[in-house]
């Protein structure tokens, strides 16, 4: 079984979520090969003309509090870095220049949100790149291939249907949120989950009606 996971390093239900993968009832107890795509959060958010977490200042101070407290519930160690949002492009280019492994996506989660460090800072950045085995970061950071390998990938999500972050890709149905592990373990479960009751409702639903300025820009 392939899993792909689309996330950004932004995001702090992404880290959740990653930290979390453990919890997943991977049928036969076999763990698949994940491929981690790194993309830009802001990228899909523009796309589909909606806005972050952090862009609405209520939901951004509960966004924060409902992180610490999930990751207190799952003993997830957990440290707001200095300053959020910030801007991920130089570490999400790192990742790509560097190959997104398991141990290098775990290496900048770990800097962001475990250890609460600033990685706009060049020492803190320096260091990072190091660990993944980036001996000039710079140079990746500025590398044009690297840049539209980025750019391609935020694309292919979209193309994908994904419009947030985390994201899993698993066996053609999207799991969108670091909440919905339980599902996709019901789903792993039984792969006709979608198929039966209420849920086989829920493709041909119709809309009853529209925002006004949604509808325009449609």
């Amino acid at each position: 079984m392939q899993a792909t996971w689309y996330f950004d390093v932004i995001s702090p239900y992404s880290y959740l979520h990653f930290k979390m993968f453990d919890r997943i009832a991977w049928p036969g107890s076999v763990i698949p090969s994940i491929e981690f795509v790194p993309v830009l959060f802001a990228g899909l958010l523009k796309a589909n003309n909606t806005k972050g977490p952090a862009e609405i200042a209520e939901k951004r101070r509960h966004t924060y509090r409902t992180c610490i407290w999930i990751a207190q519930q799952h003993g997830i160690p957990f440290r707001l870095p200095p300053a959020h949002p910030f801007n991920p492009l130089h570490v999400l280019r790192l990742l790509v220049g560097a190959g997104a492994t398991h141990e290098h996506v775990e290496a900048v989660f770990d800097c962001i949100w475990k250890n609460g460090l600033d990685v706009s800072t060049p020492g803190v950045l320096g260091a990072l790149a190091a660990q993944l085995g980036i001996a000039d970061p710079l140079a990746v950071v500025g590398d044009p291939a690297v840049k539209q390998q980025l750019v391609a990938n935020t694309e292919r999500a979209l193309k994908r249907g994904v419009y947030g972050v985390p994201t899993f890709d698993i066996g053609g149905q999207l799991f969108w949120g670091s909440d919905t592990l339980a599902m996709l373990n019901a789903w792993l479960t039984n792969p006709d989950l979608f198929n039966q009751g209420e849920m086989a409702r829920v493709d041909g639903l119709p809309t009853a009606a529209m925002r006004k300025e949604a509808a325009t820009r449609e």
